[in-house]
């Protein structure tokens, strides 16, 4: 079988970029097409990949600033060449469904979310805070967005959906079903050690961005005084620094040794924003530690409240100091978090990826129905 991966973009290194990693183990003579490619910018493994990038790898500064070409990511996927494939599976949140591909050819899309910026505009504006050009401009371009987005989603054979919210949203916007098998978490890259006893402060990991929510983080602790450490960078850095009190820590971005040294040894890891899915407290989770989690989004299918972790149910600061001042780590057996989090290893991953490949693939063999005669239509 002749396979092909897509992925909207890989000029940034997050969650959607370690799932194509994580398909590429499975099929790893397959291509990766995309629009985009920084090798700086995304994990070394890249680098010993097939990637095949659209024409608009030639734009000047395109593959650090790729928001402003946004009208362009449609052309861009539609003019991939993937003749000749007989399975065609894409990550995408964006663009990346939107390929074309052959009729003898499957496709299967594994979508992180329908388009942020085409269905939750306003608050995506809000959240990202954009300039007042960016502003002005976006409304314009939204219709076509959305009528684009609709259209190819209906290019796609079969969507899988990273987390039951997204199953949800692709059912709403793309009058489609989608079966739920969630993202990888390499469980063996963080040691479980159940008898290290953790330190005093919370941990946040995240690029730093507005949507993330990390400033309620910041300000709960702040006004509890507890010790926070925080593990990224973004551009929302200045601006969290400026509310940053004196038990806050930035420690930038670290090496992979360093994260899981911090992971081990928190009191708790703290996860303030609505994502998709997000894999970091699953990683968390990977060594043993409970999380603090905003109630909702892809933290609803990666923690289990008041066993792998607790929920506070407004996005307030209110609402997580009240979480942190009721936490207390001795609740939580570290044995069982554990478990919870190899659910969702890499293997396990591949293993449904690939049952459900195979399941696809084996109904598109199935013989035809013969046709009704006229009698048994009468």
């Amino acid at each position: 079988m002749k396979v092909a991966l897509v992925h909207d973009y890989l000029n940034q290194m997050g969650g959607a970029e370690r799932v194509v990693m994580a398909f590429h183990e499975i099929f790893p003579d397959a291509p990766i097409y995309t629009s985009i490619y920084d090798p700086q910018r995304v994990d070394p493994a890249f680098q010993k990949m097939d990637i095949r990038t659209s024409f608009m790898q030639k734009l000047p500064f395109v593959t650090k600033h790729h928001q402003p070409f946004l009208p362009l990511y449609p052309f861009a996927m539609e003019n991939l060449d993937l003749r000749g494939y007989d399975l065609v599976l894409s990550s995408s949140s964006a663009f990346g469904k939107g390929v074309i591909t052959r009729p003898e050819t499957m496709h299967i899309c594994y979508c992180h979310t329908p388009m942020r910026w085409c269905w939750n505009y306003e608050e995506y504006v809000e959240r990202e805070q954009l300039g007042k050009v960016a502003r002005g401009i976006l409304p314009f371009m939204m219709t076509g967005l959305r009528i684009w987005d609709q259209t190819s989603a209906m290019r796609v054979d079969h969507f899988i959906a990273n987390s039951p919210v997204i199953a949800e949203r692709i059912r709403k916007y793309y009058r489609r079903e989608a079966a739920y098998i969630p993202p990888p978490v390499e469980a063996s890259r963080f040691p479980f050690e159940p008898d290290i006893v953790p330190g005093d402060y919370f941990l946040a990991l995240s690029r730093l961005v507005p949507y993330k929510r990390l400033d309620l983080a910041i300000e709960a602790c702040n006004r509890l005084q507890l010790p926070l450490i925080i593990i990224g960078t973004g551009r929302d850095e200045e601006r969290l620094k400026k509310i940053a009190g004196p038990t806050i820590r930035f420690m930038g971005r670290l090496s992979d040794e360093e994260v899981i040294y911090y992971f081990k040894h928190c009191r708790a890891f703290l996860f303030p924003g609505e994502e998709d899915f997000g894999i970091t407290p699953l990683e968390a989770q990977a060594c043993g530690r409970p999380i603090i989690a905003y109630g909702a989004g892809g933290a609803l299918a990666s923690v289990i409240d008041g066993v792998t972790g607790i929920f506070f149910q407004q996005q307030t600061v209110e609402s997580l100091m009240d979480a942190l001042a009721s936490f207390d780590e001795r609740h939580f057996d570290p044995h069982v978090i554990y478990n919870h989090a190899l659910d969702f290893d890499t293997s396990r991953f591949s293993r449904r990826i690939l049952q459900f490949i195979e399941a696809k693939m084996n109904e598109g063999k199935k013989p035809a129905l013969p046709l009704p005669t006229n009698d048994s239509v009468l």
